[in-house]
């Protein structure tokens, strides 16, 4: 039953899944785990431009964490003696308080039902789950306090952006992770040495035969690769070599190849919002700090829940102010990001505006000799599967200030952030050649994109001697609408269904590739 003084929780509506099909009830006595994400004692502190103000990471967790006295109110409110509810782990820093407490008893104190449903998960594979309908509630005198409960609803939030093209594919090309270091002009003299990256995982695993036979035919050393666990999810290689695993080894491959020297930590949670948003805070709040963090999994935005989507964006956001560039595959179904609503959607987190959005290019150059000779959008079309890079107007996040003069249209007559901010090759059919579960394979998608840039963000800290940090203040400063950004070059032909590119920023490329000299002088021009 309700908690007999309770309110709605705002932004933890959920509507009803179309292609859920019920399973049977929840086992009421089944023990599960929840997060509940507590208020922040005070906003981020912002800079001019309108991103989070760099701070200590003491600063984040005392003057930005949560309040002890919430904690308190919260945990003897949801977990007192009698109520089955344990707390588990708090983190005032991060604002998180891990609930433990039977199906019956956490759906009674937050004012909702649970069934098992099965639905189709990512690749269209059938997945059971728990599953909820309308919103939550929480006990009264937690309004404004509790944010976010997420884990009580456990369906697949995410799908991995990489794709496979044909192996009989004609009129393809390929290049291994440091030619196309190379291309983009990645500071010389550097290989992501003394710097930390982080890589975000929701399924498969990797093993160290695969990595170690991939390094040795680069002729390059295999980099420090560290699996770490988050909210029961794990390592787990060899399984799912046609999903999963195809998107951790092909981002551990693309990141250690192009900053072979950079140490990766790779995040393993549960494909659920819960497990989304852990898997960050967890890489956010490591010690130490990672100068870049590779995110290649996503979803539209409309399939997040508000809590949800608030919730990763603030773990993001909590990045920011660390100094660390948070980079995110914009997703491969182009402009409509997969949704058959006749609409245009963006894809999330991409669409954060903490994160620098990755969108991805077909590139044709000659790597021996360094030249490249033609770079458009990826858009595959229809005959080659009906890949093309994401992009556009995000319905849920306002268009952030150092956006602001760069051009990016409304969206039926409302401003919002526009995606993606940068670009990278993606195209399946101008690959990343990659080993997965003992073959080699070539891969694309922008989920190689993400890790190219984290790679990007190492070997730019390495040279300038600071971190990048929120990328985008830097990157916008001075770009006006049509007018290309300096350090970037602009991709100024394709599109990726209803948007297409041309000078300046557009919701296909951003603001373009890299152009690693001119972007390094940018960030090693002294601060203020």
């Amino acid at each position: 039953m309700t908690h007999p003084s309770s309110v709605p929780l705002p932004g933890s509506e959920r509507a009803a899944l179309a292609a859920a099909r019920l399973a049977g009830p929840a086992d009421a006595t089944e023990r599960i785990e929840v997060t509940v994400i507590i208020r922040r004692r005070a906003g981020l502190p912002r800079t001019a431009a309108g991103g989070p103000a760099r701070i200590s990471r003491d600063e984040l967790r005392e003057r930005y964490g949560s309040d002890p006295a919430d904690q308190a109110l919260v945990t003897s409110t949801l977990a007192a003696p009698d109520s089955g509810i344990e707390v588990l782990a708090a983190d005032p820093g991060a604002r998180q308080l891990t609930l433990s407490g039977t199906v019956a008893a956490l759906s009674a104190v937050f004012g909702t039902s649970l069934s098992l449903v099965t639905s189709p998960g990512p690749g269209g594979v059938a997945v059971t789950h728990r599953y909820r309908e309308g919103g939550l509630r929480v006990p009264a005198r937690l309004a404004g306090i509790v944010e976010a409960v997420l884990g009580l609803d456990d369906r697949p939030q995410a799908r991995p952006h990489f794709r496979s093209r044909a192996a009989d594919a004609p009129e393809s090309v390929s290049y291994t992770p440091p030619q196309l270091a190379a291309l983009y002009g990645f500071p010389a003299g550097t290989d992501g040495s003394g710097q930390q990256l982080a890589i975000v995982e929701l399924g498969g695993g990797f093993g160290s035969d695969d990595l170690d036979a991939y390094f040795t035919g680069l002729d390059l050393a295999t980099p420090s690769v560290t699996a770490v666990s988050v909210a029961g999810g794990k390592n787990v290689a060899g399984q799912d070599p046609s999903g999963a695993d195809s998107e951790v080894l092909l981002d551990i491959e693309v990141a250690g190849a192009a900053a072979p020297g950079a140490a990766q930590r790779v995040y393993f949670a549960p494909n659920s919002s819960r497990g989304f948003v852990e898997a960050v805070t967890a890489a956010v709040h490591a010690t130490p700090s990672p100068t870049a963090i590779s995110i290649s999994w996503g979803s539209s935005e409309d399939s997040w829940t508000a809590q949800a989507r608030s919730s990763l964006d603030s773990a993001i956001a909590d990045g920011a102010a660390l100094g660390i560039t948070v980079c995110v595959a914009s997703g491969d179904n182009g402009s409509t990001d997969g949704v058959a609503d006749g609409a245009q959607h963006v894809d999330f987190p991409a669409s954060s505006p903490h994160a620098l959005a990755c969108g991805g290019t077909s590139l044709q150059a000659d790597p021996q000799a360094g030249v490249i000779t033609a770079e458009t959008v990826w858009n595959d079309g229809p005959q080659r599967g009906g890949g093309a890079t994401g992009g556009g107007i995000s319905d849920t996040f306002a268009l952030p200030p150092w956006q602001a003069g760069s051009g990016v249209p409304a969206k039926n007559g409302q401003p919002g952030r526009g995606v993606p901010d940068v670009a990278g090759n993606a195209d399946p059919y101008t690959g990343y050649q990659v080993r997965i579960d003992g073959q080699d394979t070539v891969v694309g998608g922008t989920s190689a994109v993400a890790p190219l840039w984290a790679a990007l963000a190492c070997r730019l800290a390495q040279a300038a001697g600071r971190p990048p940090g929120l990328l985008q203040e830097t990157l916008y400063a001075g770009a006006g609408a049509g007018q290309p950004a300096a350090g970037l070059r602009d991709i100024t032909s394709g599109s990726n269904g209803a948007y297409a590119a041309g000078p300046g920023w557009d919701p296909c490329t951003g603001l373009g590739v890299p152009d690693g000299p001119a972007l390094l002088a940018r960030l090693s021009a002294p601060e203020g």
